[in-house]
């Protein structure tokens, strides 16, 4: 299976929760690999935890393959190479978890049908390698989504199953960019026709994830006064109003991810080590990144709606 991880706007924590949702899956036993296409900033070694790839690779990464200067890309066995304490060698029962890094320096780059080709023949090699392949993508209407539409619609993909990730925070302004990113002109459905895409079966592979959420019932707010919890609670509610008009409601939602303090200062895997012994992060986000890993090969959260 392939997913693909894309936002209108950075800072939306689509890295950070795709890292995340692959962690998980590869400790629920499946084999899965991250593949770094934010090609303006590679950076996901830093979520990782991996020093030398935190601002990604000089000259054999994912950027060199992409545009012909090397054949194979580079990758790395998070387990071995991590130096993240709870990720310094694999849990029993748990599947491969691997990274293909960007380039350092790369830089977004133009889509041609040599890269096409290329992404094509990459995406055909790793989906029978591995369970998941998780390709985070550039934020906004970037080379990188162009690049991945075009591949997803060749011949020799025909056969695999695809699916995307839309990620937002939830504020007005992210419903509405992450509305104009699938919908609006020259957004992932419009381009995807393009491509000769099936634009009925492309909205089908799409849903919606909403990042740093607020709960106003939450008991990390149990020390609000009446007055903030209840225009916190309005504010909600008008949230679900918008998003349930621009097309991004319950029936397109995937999963939320609440607000979590420590991701506000580090972008980082949280283990249950994190939760139970430090006791630096919350629970609820582990339930959240566990309910998401498992909706991706549960076939009844992407029926059609």
């Amino acid at each position: 299976m392939l997913v693909f991880a894309v936002s209108d706007k950075g800072g939306t924590g689509r890295s950070v929760t795709s890292s995340n949702i692959v962690y998980r899956t590869a400790l629920n036993g499946r084999d899965v690999c991250y593949l770094d296409f934010d090609f303006g900033s590679p950076t996901a070694g830093t979520v990782f935890q991996i020093e030398k790839l935190v601002t990604g690779l000089p000259g054999t990464g994912l950027h060199s393959y992409l545009q012909g200067r090397t054949d194979n890309p580079f990758s790395v066995d998070v387990w071995a190479e991590s130096e993240g304490d709870t990720l310094r060698r694999q849990p029993p029962g748990s599947g491969r978890l691997e990274l293909y890094p960007g380039d350092r320096d790369g830089g977004e780059f133009s889509t041609s049908d040599d890269t096409v080709d290329r992404c094509a023949d990459l995406f055909l090699s790793l989906e029978e390698q591995f369970d998941v392949v998780l390709v985070d993508l550039s934020a906004g209407r970037s080379y990188a989504v162009e690049t991945v539409l075009a591949a997803t619609a060749a011949q020799q993909l025909q056969h695999v199953t695809y699916r995307w990730l839309v990620f937002h925070r939830w504020t007005h302004q992210h419903i509405r960019a992450a509305h104009n990113l699938v919908f609006g002109d020259r957004g992932i459905l419009s381009a995807g026709k393009a491509q000769d895409h099936d634009e009925s079966e492309l909205r089908r592979s799409i849903r919606f994830i909403r990042t740093a959420v607020v709960q106003p019932s939450s008991a990390s707010l149990s020390g609000l006064r009446p007055e903030q919890l209840a225009w916190l609670e309005n504010c909600n509610n008008s949230l679900q109003t918008l998003a349930g008009r621009l097309g991004l409601g319950r029936t397109s939602l995937l999963g939320s991810v609440p607000l979590e303090p420590l991701l506000q200062f580090r972008e980082q895997l949280i283990s249950d080590y994190d939760v139970r012994q430090r006791r630096t992060a919350n629970q609820e986000t582990i339930d959240a990144f566990k309910d998401l890993a498992a909706k991706l090969h549960d076939d009844r959260a992407w029926e059609a709606l």
